[in-house]
């Protein structure tokens, strides 16, 4: 009887396009993640099944042992810390930028520079590494908006296009990270588990090579 793994896959558009990357890999699930409202799925894989969580919660399920496999931002692992996880593959899937963007037509700062964000542990850690203290201001979207009104100096957030920056008079300042979906490993799975582990790992990256 082979081993049960679980791989946890996140809602949305990232999780949607990693279903033709699966299926390249042969694993498809039993229902269609986009029309099913099971947060399990089988697939046809012996032993592989897919839980459906948020994308900010896949490295909490990968870390705590409920998934031994998880599909996730890198963003979501900087905030995280990935403590407990290996990220063994690039998938390539929804590539941006990690930036600090504010107005163009911004004065110079006196005083603490205050920065709206999500990424508060990432923000904290960019500005540490350059000395700086800054006052982080912790929203959940329409980061844009801040400092159009006020609310902070600078956001840091992700950039695809830069059209949304562009249209709301904003500009790219600084970049802190490229961003793309990881395949991440439960460290005790890759241990336990190591052997049906690395042929996941093995078939994932073959049909990353098949896509490219």
């Amino acid at each position: 009887m082979a081993e049960v793994l679980t791989i946890a896959l996140p809602k949305g558009r990232v999780g949607e396009e990693c279903l033709p990357l699966l299926a390249a890999a042969g694993i498809v699930p039993e229902e269609d993640p986009r029309n099913s409202r099971k947060l399990i799925l089988g697939t046809n894989a012996a032993g592989l099944k897919l839980i459906i969580v948020r994308a900010a919660d896949v490295p909490t399920y990968v870390q705590h042992g409920a998934a031994e496999l998880g599909i996730t931002g890198k963003d979501v692992l900087m905030e995280h810390g990935g403590e407990g996880i290996y990220e063994p593959l690039d998938l390539r899937i929804a590539p941006c930028r990690m930036m600090v963007a504010g107005r163009k037509d911004a004065p110079p700062v006196e005083g603490r520079l205050r920065v709206a964000t999500k990424y508060v542990n990432c923000t904290r850690r960019f500005y540490a590494q350059q000395g700086k203290q800054v006052e982080i201001i912790k929203l959940y979207g329409s980061m844009e908006l801040a400092p159009l009104v006020g609310l902070a100096d600078r956001i840091v957030d992700l950039v695809d296009t830069g059209n949304t920056l562009k249209a709301n008079g904003l500009m790219p300042l600084e970049h802190i990270a490229d961003i793309s979906s990881r395949l991440i490993v439960n460290k005790a799975a890759m241990k336990m588990k190591h052997a049906r582990v690395k042929e996941l790992i093995k078939l994932i990256r073959a049909a990353l090579d098949k896509l490219a």
